[in-house]
C-alpha cells in the first residue's frame, strides 16, 4: 500500500477474492488482528489461519464493502484508520443470506516506503440495549 488509506480497499480486494495470500501481504509479520468476536491472533500466520476456512467455507461467497473513515498520523511513519466495513454473507452462510456491518480500527506503520498493518481490531455494529446487530442506515450513522 502506497498510503495509509489504500488499506480499506486493499483489504476488501483480497476479501472479496477470498485470496488469504494477498490478505496476508497487507500486514506486517507480527501483526496482531482481532476479529468481530474477539478472536484475538498474532502473526500474518495465524491471521491467514484464522481466516482461510471460512473462505472456503460460510464466507466463499461474501463480500466486503469498505468505506474509509479517516486517517490520522501519528508520525511520518505511523498511521491509524478506521473504516466502516460491511460484510454481506451469501447463500453459504448456515444462516443464509445476510449484512454484518462493522467499524475498524487499523494501525499502520510504513517500512521501505511501504505500509502495513500492524494491527487491526473489527467491532460489530449492536443494539446496546439488546445486543442485536444492526446496520448503519438504522442507526443513522
Amino acid at each position: 500500500m502506497r498510503q495509509p488509506e489504500d488499506a480499506p480497499q486493499a483489504f476488501q480486494t483480497a476479501w472479496n477474492n477470498h485470496d488469504m495470500e494477498s490478505l496476508g501481504a497487507l500486514f506486517h509479520e507480527d501483526a496482531t488482528f482481532v476479529n468481530r468476536f474477539g478472536h484475538y491472533v498474532r502473526g500474518v500466520e495465524e491471521i491467514v489461519k484464522l481466516h482461510a476456512p471460512i473462505h472456503a467455507t460460510i464466507y466463499s461467497d461474501s463480500t466486503l464493502e469498505n468505506e474509509l473513515i479517516d486517517v490520522v498520523a501519528i508520525s511520518d511513519g505511523a498511521a491509524i484508520i478506521h473504516f466502516w466495513s460491511r460484510l454481506t454473507a451469501g447463500a453459504a452462510h448456515p444462516a443464509g443470506p445476510h449484512a454484518v456491518d462493522t467499524l475498524i480500527l487499523a494501525v499502520l506503520t510504513r517500512q521501505a516506503g511501504e505500509w502495513r498493518i500492524k494491527a487491526l481490531e473489527n467491532v460489530t455494529l449492536t443494539n446496546p440495549r439488546t445486543g442485536a446487530a444492526v446496520l448503519r442506515d438504522e442507526q443513522g450513522s
